[in-house]
C-alpha cells in the first residue's frame, strides 16, 4: 500500500504541480473519499472554505491541544456551523492537568518540542493513521523553512500523500480570496497576531518583525513538528 501511494504521489506531483488549488482538493476527494482529510489550525480558514466548495462534506481535522486561545475555538465552532465540512476534534491522550501532573506544569516553557509532540504531532499522527492523503494550508511565502513546499508530496513519516494546495499562493492571493468569499477569520489576526498557535507560546508581533516572530519567542524553535522534525515521542525524549 505504501509503495502504491508513493507512486500515486509522484504522478500527482507532476500532474498537479501548477494546478489550481480547488483542482488539487477535488482530485484527492474524488480519488480517496473519506481517506482524505484537511488539517486546519483555525487561523484563517481559506483552505477549509476552498475545500468545502471543491469537496462538500470533507473531513477537517482540528488539533484541540487544550491550550488554544478562546478566539481559535470560536473560529472552529463557526466553521463547523457555517461551512459544508465535518470538523473532527482531535485531542491528546493526556489532558493539560494530567500532563502537568506527570511532567510538571508549563512543559511548554521547559521543553516545547516535547509539549508540541504530545499535544499536536502525535495526535495528528494517530488521526491520520489509515488515511491515504491529507492537506495542509502551508504556503511557500510564509517562511524560509517553507519556501520549497511541494503541492503534492509523499509524507514519509506517516506513509501517506501530503497536499499543500495553497503552496504557491502569495499573501495577496490569500487576501483576495478572503475578500471575495467573506472567509471566516480568527479575530486575533486583526489584533497583532499574524501567526497563531497555542496561547502560552504565541505573542503579538511588533512592527517590522517577521510574521512568525511571535511563535515560541525567545527560543530557536520555529515549527511545531507537524511538517518535519522528530519522528516520535521517543526520539524527542531521548534527544
Amino acid at each position: 500500500m505504501t509503495d502504491d501511494l508513493r507512486a500515486v504521489a509522484a504522478a500527482a506531483a507532476r500532474d498537479l504541480a501548477d494546478a489550481p488549488a480547488a483542482q488539487v482538493v477535488r482530485w484527492a476527494a474524488e480519488r480517496f473519499g473519506d481517506d482524505f482529510v484537511v488539517a486546519a489550525s483555525m487561523q484563517d480558514t481559506v483552505l477549509v472554505h476552498l475545500a468545502s466548495q471543491a469537496a462538500p462534506g470533507v473531513q477537517v481535522v482540528f488539533l484541540d491541544t487544550g491550550y488554544h486561545f478562546a478566539q481559535t475555538v470560536q473560529t472552529r465552532d463557526r466553521v463547523a456551523a457555517e461551512y459544508d465540512v465535518r470538523v473532527l476534534d482531535v485531542r491528546p491522550r493526556l489532558t493539560v492537568a494530567q500532563q502537568d501532573a506527570e511532567y510538571g506544569p508549563k512543559l511548554h516553557d521547559r521543553d516545547p518540542d516535547l509539549c508540541c509532540a504530545m499535544r499536536k504531532t502525535h495526535p495528528l499522527d494517530e488521526a491520520l493513521d489509515g488515511r491515504a492523503v491529507w492537506a495542509t494550508g502551508v504556503r511557500r511565502a510564509e517562511s524560509a523553512s517553507r519556501a520549497n513546499t511541494d503541492v503534492v508530496s509523499f509524507d514519509e513519516r506517516r506513509d501517506l500523500i501530503k497536499l499543500a494546495p495553497l503552496a504557491a499562493w502569495t499573501d495577496d492571493d490569500v487576501e483576495k480570496y478572503i475578500a471575495e468569499h467573506d472567509v471566516i477569520m480568527n479575530p486575533l489576526l486583526a489584533q497583532g497576531y499574524p501567526s497563531i498557535g497555542c496561547a502560552p507560546c504565541t505573542r503579538k508581533v511588533l512592527a517590522g518583525e517577521d510574521p512568525r516572530a511571535g511563535r515560541w519567542a525567545g527560543t530557536d524553535k520555529s515549527e511545531c513538528g507537524i511538517h518535519g522534525g522528530a519522528t516520535s515521542l521517543g526520539e524527542i525524549r531521548s534527544a
